[in-house]
């Protein structure tokens, strides 16, 4: 194919160039402390508080509501961490679900460890949370439930504003992991009672070391990061002004071309999971086929290995995931595929694809052939599919 295909959007994107272009006078013009009260330092507060304007716009949120951080696994653990400690006079339970992101999971297990308890609740077999089963498990003593808006690997979009107001009713906080969401759904932290929300800079063509932690006014939370007055006295360090105008440039431009992303994506993923369907047999779609994110595509092959066919996709030009980013470099199959019930072999031939607006369908075709080819000649290979051939045609 001789190009470079690039389907692994919800690993990372291409930072955008008007967004290259919004950062650049912050590293080489307005490069002064924020802190300071000269005014080179006045130019880049100004431009803090104009990011935090343009991103609050996209939450219908206000702007006092939303704090800068290095990224969404930061976010995760403020929100679960400081609501555990600023609330644990009334109660020590948490509730997440099964297939939270790992920055979600390892926090709770943190916690567990320190007199916490977290209640995980499954999810159906598109990786759904079970509604019932998550207002069931609220107690007396439950300060939180965070439950992500959508899922990194499999794609499926969550019934967030259900689980807002099971939280509401009870009188617990809520706080959703919206880092695959954000700037691929609208978000509106009130109709759907949200009172913390994480995102990341990266996942929608922005710098990456940059996120944001929205939390409603009247949440207490402590102090995460100690050491000095920034982000209202709760995130000391001096603000990383060019990420900061970064994120909020590439938050406007996501806001803005919302549904001609989401209608150019849709397309590419559905024709993607038509052909793949149709012409590769013994696979299996993971997620909800209509609650799913725009641009996420997640298959398992029988019979084949995860890993394989990712390196061999690399030596035909084309960037691919069997799952999470952050646990790329493990050999165990993926906790969320698990948990929505796939045995351990097939969960290992996982494969996740996600496009963007700049993917063709051109560029589809390529990549189906090649995976077509590549479980064809995996296949060929195994003696499990072999043994499972003959013992198919002995049915027939």
């Amino acid at each position: 194919m001789g190009k470079t295909i690039y389907l692994d959007n919800a690993a990372t994107t291409k930072t955008a160039p008007e967004v290259v272009e919004a950062m650049l006078p912050y590293f080489t013009q307005y490069y002064g402390n924020p802190s300071s009260i000269y005014t080179a330092g006045a130019e880049a507060k100004k431009a803090v508080n104009h990011a935090r304007e343009k991103i609050a716009q996209t939450l219908s949120a206000a702007p006092d509501e939303i704090y800068f951080t290095a990224g969404g696994s930061e976010a995760d653990n403020w929100a679960i961490k400081a609501t555990a400690e600023s609330y644990a006079s009334k109660g020590k339970h948490i509730i997440t679900s099964t297939i939270e992101h790992h920055a979600v999971l390892h926090t709770c297990q943190y916690l567990e460890k320190h007199g916490f308890d977290v209640t995980y609740i499954e999810v159906d077999e598109n990786g759904i949370v079970k509604l019932d089963a998550l207002e069931a498990a609220i107690r007396p003593d439950t300060i939180l439930i965070s439950v992500m808006f959508a899922n990194n690997e499999i794609g499926t979009i969550q019934p967030i504003k259900e689980i807002g107001e099971i939280a509401k009713k009870h009188g617990v906080l809520f706080h959703t992991d919206a880092v695959q969401a954000y700037g691929q759904l609208p978000i509106h932290v009130d109709e759907y009672h949200i009172d913390m929300l994480s995102a990341s800079g990266h996942k929608l063509n922005g710098p990456k070391g940059i996120g944001f932690l929205y939390i409603r006014k009247g949440v207490k939370s402590r102090s995460f990061v100690h050491g000095g007055q920034q982000e209202r006295g709760r995130r000391a360090g001096t603000e990383n002004v060019p990420g900061i105008v970064g994120m909020a440039a590439a938050a406007e431009r996501a806001y803005a071309q919302l549904k001609e992303k989401t209608k150019k994506e849709s397309e590419l993923r559905e024709y993607l999971i038509t052909r793949i369907e149709k012409e590769i047999p013994y696979c299996r779609l993971n997620g909800d086929r209509k609650r799913r994110l725009p641009n996420n595509v997640n298959f398992s092959f029988r019979f084949i290995e995860g890993e394989s066919l990712l390196i061999m996709l690399d030596m035909k030009g084309i960037c691919a995931s069997s799952g999470s980013a952050c646990t790329s470099g493990s050999l165990d199959p993926s906790h969320v595929l698990l948990a929505i019930g796939l045995p351990h072999e097939i969960a290992h031939g996982s494969l996740r694809l996600t496009v963007s607006e700049e993917n063709t369908i051109e560029e589809m075709d390529d990549v189906v052939d090649a995976v077509k080819g590549i479980v064809e000649r995996l296949r060929e290979m195994s003696p499990l599919y072999e043994d499972f051939v003959k013992a198919e045609k002995k049915k027939s």
